[in-house]
């Protein structure tokens, strides 16, 4: 084996620094999760604790309900139901739960219809005919004896993105009942964020709830507004909301104030509209748009005078959930080569390391770093395309209706990307191997690819119980601390049963992509004398650069021109904030693995179990009732 920096490098040396480093890693998981739960519960002071709420059609919901101790059925509080938006499960918006729930506010924040842990829907339209199940749990609220400690007058949703569009809708649904049944609205107020689509005079002559909207001043999918940009100042939008609020005396605004309040809350005819210089992702973790919900169900539930709104401690726990994340993930290097050493049944996994590759010189540094390059753009220029393909293939699942036939819509795009681009990589490699391979005396024994069936079943076997592992720990922690791994829109949170059957179904096809990258990390850009970080560090970018140039293309056109560069597509685009760090990180994994090996295998059938696991159970998935 040539001597060389890289091969200096080694995981933690011997069992002893394996357990040591193992054993950190599981401390640092449960005291940031204790810590993280401590913030989430107000130190004590709010019970936290899951619901299961059958709904209409045989459907459901999973929610979280914040109580506060303070909130008896002497002294009930107000309740104000959060919706999170396409994408998202209730942990995502935990922030703004636990920061009304700390002033004494009652919260039960929904996994919507088809996401998190609740059923599919009967309806393609769920959020605008269901509120994604908004309706059902405020007539839970509002009609049953069992929430004593819940003030039945002062109910109130918040959502984003299409989770606002559900509050707004619930005001308009409940408006129509009320004037049906000649009593007051259910819900006594809601807080719009991030959707401005539904403020027509259509739902709006209907609401009879006092409203506030926020709405991202730089929020990509502004273009479909009526003036085309997300400045509410004279926005159709804003002003009908304002104008056309019941009992509202005076000469029609031609402008909105920012930040002002109209009308009266007893009257239920406030509204306020803000503004944040946010993008449209971002908006639910502003300090400054929290802080504007919060003041705003103070002001309408008469809470006045609690906790000042810009006294957040939201933050400290995403920090802490985040820490969880890294030091979970961390953890599976030393697990896996305590196995590895100890169990004899993986013993004969472990293998001398091949020889790293010859750097490239000459002519072969412009191949080298011409496929390298050519990698990176064909992965940007399919990402695009392999999506829209998907919708065409997978009707079902893109026209929101039930199927089990690869039900999650938006994986489905990324699923087809990820085929193309495993089949690319592979041809990417051989045709390096061929222009280069006598140049540099390359030879397949340096691949690290020499197996056999029972060696690749002893693998797998030791990838499913690193899988299994890493879950059991999390599904541990979320059981006694009710907290997950997460930071922002990232999140690693338990599945469901039916998610082990859909990774059956969706991991084989993704499985290419995962061992095309091990064998172009560790077979192709291995290279003798170069140190081990720039090696990685090379690889992650080489897996992400791609993603991340339609990132930068999508932004750089919106700053210069107003408008993303891909409209129709532009959630998909939302959905690479997320991607593009497992595509970074995914690199490092797989060389860790095979220098525990020797062998390419064990990384991408670890990390494709793991990483679509994480995938399935964080995006929307149509499966039967």
């Amino acid at each position: 084996m040539l001597d060389s920096p890289s091969d200096s490098f080694r995981p933690p040396a011997g069992t002893k620094g394996s357990r040591r480093l193992l054993a950190i890693c599981l401390l640092v998981v449960v005291l940031a999760s204790l810590l993280a739960a401590l913030i989430q519960s107000s130190w004590g002071r709010v019970q936290v604790v899951d619901l299961k709420i059958p709904t209409q059609n045989g459907q459901w919901l999973v929610a979280d309900l914040f109580r506060p101790k303070t909130a008896t059925s002497d002294q009930p509080a107000p309740l104000v139901v959060v919706v999170p938006g396409f994408q998202r499960s209730k942990e995502t918006l935990a922030n703004i739960s636990l920061e009304l729930a700390r002033r004494g506010i009652v919260v039960i924040a929904i996994d919507p219809y088809a996401q998190g842990g609740s059923s599919s829907s009967t309806s393609p339209q769920s959020a605008t005919t269901e509120g994604y199940g908004l309706f059902a749990v405020v007539d839970y609220a509002a009609d049953t004896g069992n929430l004593n400690y819940i003030d039945k007058t002062r109910i109130g949703a918040t959502g984003h993105s299409a989770g606002g569009n559900a509050a707004l809708q619930g005001a308009s649904y409940f408006g129509q009942e009320a004037a049906k049944a000649g009593r007051p609205s259910k819900l006594q107020s809601v807080f719009v964020s991030g959707y401005a689509l539904s403020l027509t005079k259509r739902v709006l002559q209907h609401v009879r709830s006092n409203v506030a909207v926020s709405y991202a001043f730089h929020d990509e999918g502004a273009y479909r507004n009526e003036l085309k940009n997300g400045d509410m100042r004279r926005a159709p939008e804003a002003l009908r909301l304002v104008n056309a609020a019941p009992g509202r005396e005076g000469p029609p605004l031609q402008e909105v104030e920012i930040g002002r309040y109209y009308g009266e809350v007893a009257a239920r005819n406030l509204r306020v509209v803000h503004n944040e210089r946010l993008l449209h992702p971002f908006q639910p973790y502003s300090t400054a748009a929290t802080a504007n919900q919060i003041e705003y169900f103070e002001k309408v539930f008469g809470l006045a005078g609690g906790i000042p709104g810009q006294n957040q401690v939201w933050f400290w726990k995403e920090l802490l959930t985040f820490t969880s994340l890294v030091a979970a993930f961390i953890a599976l290097v030393p697990l896996a080569q305590l196995l590895l050493a100890n169990i004899p049944y993986f013993q004969m996994l472990v293998h001398p390391l091949p020889a790293p590759q010859p750097p490239p010189r000459g002519r072969g540094r412009i191949v080298f770093w011409g496929l390298f390059a050519a990698g990176a753009l064909i992965a940007c220029f399919t990402y695009i395309p392999m999506t829209e393909l998907s919708q065409k293939l997978f009707v079902t699942a893109s026209g929101r209706e039930q199927t089990w036939f690869f039900p999650q819509r938006m994986n489905n795009g990324v699923m087809l990307w990820a085929i193309c681009n495993g089949l690319v990589s592979f041809l990417l490699f051989l045709l390096g191997c061929r222009w280069l391979g006598r140049q540099r005396g390359i030879g397949s024994a340096m691949w690290g690819a020499e197996t056999n069936r029972r060696e690749l079943a002893r693998t797998g076997l030791l990838a499913l119980t690193l899988f299994l592992c890493f879950f059991l720990l999390l599904f541990t922690v979320y059981y006694f601390l009710h907290v997950d791994y997460r930071f922002v829109f990232i999140g690693v949170r338990p599945f469901q049963p039916v998610h082990l059957i859909l990774l059956l179904m969706y991991a084989p096809a993704f499985f290419p992509f995962f061992l095309a990258n091990s064998l172009r990390v560790n077979g192709a850009l291995r290279l003798a004398g170069e140190p081990e970080w720039q090696s990685m560090l090379v690889a992650g970018l080489g897996n992400s650069l791609g993603l991340l140039f339609i990132v930068v293309v999508q932004y750089l056109t919106f700053a210069l021109t107003g408008t993303v560069y891909w409209t129709d597509g532009w959630l998909y685009i939302n959905l690479l904030f997320a991607v593009v760090p497992i595509m970074f990180v995914l690199p490092y994994f797989n060389r860790y693995f095979f220098r525990l090996t020797g062998r390419i295998y064990l990384g991408p059938m670890t990390m494709c179990l793991v990483f679509i696991m994480i995938m399935l159970s964080n995006t929307v998935c149509y499966t039967p009732l």
